[in-house]
């Protein structure tokens, strides 16, 4: 499994479907893509939310991306992410 970091944000249509169900098929969604949801914010500020998922791989992500846009209307950009001692581990000497 690979960690991914998303960051959402609301468009107009999107704040009106907003709810603890919605939420619950996002979550829903993401598992059946075979990945788990580690932690989820909303924030404030020009980004509205941001998860970070475990997922299997860069195609998942992109369905997982897709799907929860196609699900609530939310539009999210989504970066792979590298734990520091893994990446320190990368590039050590």
């Amino acid at each position: 499994m690979s960690t991914f970091i998303m960051i959402g944000r609301y468009s107009f249509e999107a704040t009106s479907g907003m709810s603890p169900d919605r939420t619950s098929k996002a979550i829903h969604l993401i598992k059946e893509l075979g990945g788990e949801v580690r932690s989820m914010y909303a924030l404030l500020g020009d980004r509205d939310l941001f998860l970070k998922v475990d997922l299997p791989d860069m195609k998942t992500a992109m369905k997982v991306s897709l799907g929860l846009n196609v699900l609530t209307g939310i539009s999210f950009t989504t970066y792979p992410a590298v734990e520091i001692d893994d990446f320190d581990k990368m590039f050590g000497r």
